[in-house]
């Protein structure tokens, strides 16, 4: 690619900023295309400006100049240009779709204002418009996604001491969602289908001691709990009901249900989708002058829809289009951590934090070894198979987190299972 061959990125989160910013250091020509009306923010933060730990403002991102606002309504491949709703035409010489990801809206009785799907989504329904703003998925009052700065923002406009507030889905987001919202003094009940929260990242011993610590600031949690319907009165929410019939009231309720990459653009340009945009090892889809980084990525038959991925997959297209012609994505590796923090008062807990990376739970012939302590809530484990750290789980102190990712990350065998590990799980190893 030549110099004056302008790249022309659409998103304005994490990957896609991060992506202009590198190029705009080594020189290449980018245009940055976001739809939102605030400046491009880290979406991982929005929990803690829920909590009023920090402000809008803290949480933006540095972008290159300042972004063109438009929503971007079709691909012309042919033509090499994208169509906006106002009906301006940006011509690319390389486009990168950075389009991230969209929330899973469940299939709940009364959720919908109109068009309501009764059933579970597919892909293709949920790409209808690509987006949660359309008037056919419009929520009722009260009823709110957690995705986006003006999620957020509705969000805390509803909140005010004792508000009674039902977040659905005990994932990350959940959890962070119904710590934030008790944090500002909200009545919340935690619904989770599963029978633990965070199931696919913590062992049921971490789960427990993440229940323990919401319960312990007011947060009812319930597992094995399937909500069936949102009940309205004047076009608001007013009460959740489960499937055994209970009713919870509600004020406000937060759908916390995961997320799905958002394709709807690449699928309408006729480029290769499965679950993600399929890119290859140098981050192009199946139209080489189209790449495609962060949230709406499936690489290698991976979607990680986290953020130390899609800043690698950045900073390695960026590399690619400033003409390092060996630059590749091979994948990552990557650890998720979450830290609980906020003050609810002089009584407030301490900050919680948490990290999992790769397989917390033990196959037949693995060596495990964990070290709980109920008394101060903490827990730790690692996996090990074959003479290799495969994976692991810590709550509470991470003292010893840096030298267990490095051992994981490294993929060397281990010495020996018990003393190392043992040793890595006691002593401060550095931290990440």
């Amino acid at each position: 690619m030549t110099s004056n061959e302008r790249v022309v990125v659409i998103g304005t989160g994490l990957a896609g900023v991060r992506l202009a910013r590198r190029l705009g250091e080594l020189g290449t020509p980018v245009t940055l295309i976001g739809e939102e009306e605030h400046r491009p923010y880290n979406r991982v933060l929005l929990a803690e400006v829920l909590a009023g730990r920090y402000g809008p403002e803290v949480i933006a991102l540095p972008a290159p100049g300042e972004p063109v606002r438009a929503r971007v309504t079709g691909i012309d491949r042919a033509a090499r240009t994208v169509t906006c709703a106002d009906g301006s035409v940006i011509g690319y010489g390389r486009l990168v779709l950075a389009t991230g990801s969209q929330p899973v809206l469940p299939p709940l009785r009364g959720l919908f204002t109109a068009g309501p799907p009764e059933t579970a989504e597919t892909p293709e329904t949920a790409e209808t418009a690509d987006s949660a703003n359309t008037a056919a998925r419009e929520l009722p009052e009260g009823v709110h996604a957690f995705r986006t700065m003006d999620d957020c923002l509705g969000l805390d406009k509803a909140l005010r001491p004792g508000v009674r507030a039902v977040v659905i889905g005990g994932g990350l987001l959940g959890v962070s969602a119904a710590r934030a919202l008790a944090v500002r003094g909200a009545r919340v009940v935690l619904a989770q289908q599963s029978e633990r929260l965070m199931e696919h990242r913590l062992d049921p011993a971490a789960s427990e001691l993440v229940e323990r610590h919401l319960t312990g600031l007011g947060v009812e949690v319930r597992t094995e709990c399937r909500v069936r319907d949102v009940r309205r009165a004047g076009g608001a929410v007013r009460s959740v009901r489960l499937a055994d019939g209970y009713a919870l009231d509600a004020e406000a309720v937060v759908l916390a249900c995961g997320a799905r990459p958002r394709t709807g653009l690449a699928r309408s340009a006729g480029l290769e989708v499965r679950e993600g945009v399929v890119v290859d090892d140098e981050l192009r889809t199946s139209d080489p002058s189209v790449h495609a980084v962060g949230d709406c990525v499936q690489h290698a038959g991976t979607v990680y829809g986290l953020a130390a991925p899609a800043l690698e997959q950045a900073d390695a297209l960026a590399a690619l289009l400033a003409g390092d012609t060996g630059a590749r994505y091979t994948g990552t590796r990557s650890l998720t951590r979450l830290t609980l923090t906020g003050r609810l008062g002089p009584f407030d807990p301490a900050a919680f934090d948490l990290a999992a990376f790769g397989e917390a739970e033990a196959l037949p012939g693995d060596d495990v070894v964990q070290l709980t302590d109920a008394t101060r809530g903490t827990h730790r484990k690692v996996v090990v198979r074959e003479g290799r750290l495969v994976g692991g789980v810590l709550v509470g102190e991470l003292g010893t987190v840096g030298a267990l990712a490095r051992a994981w990350e490294g993929t060397e065998p281990l010495p020996s299972a018990g003393g190392p590990l043992l040793h890595l799980l006691t002593h401060d190893g550095g931290s990440c």
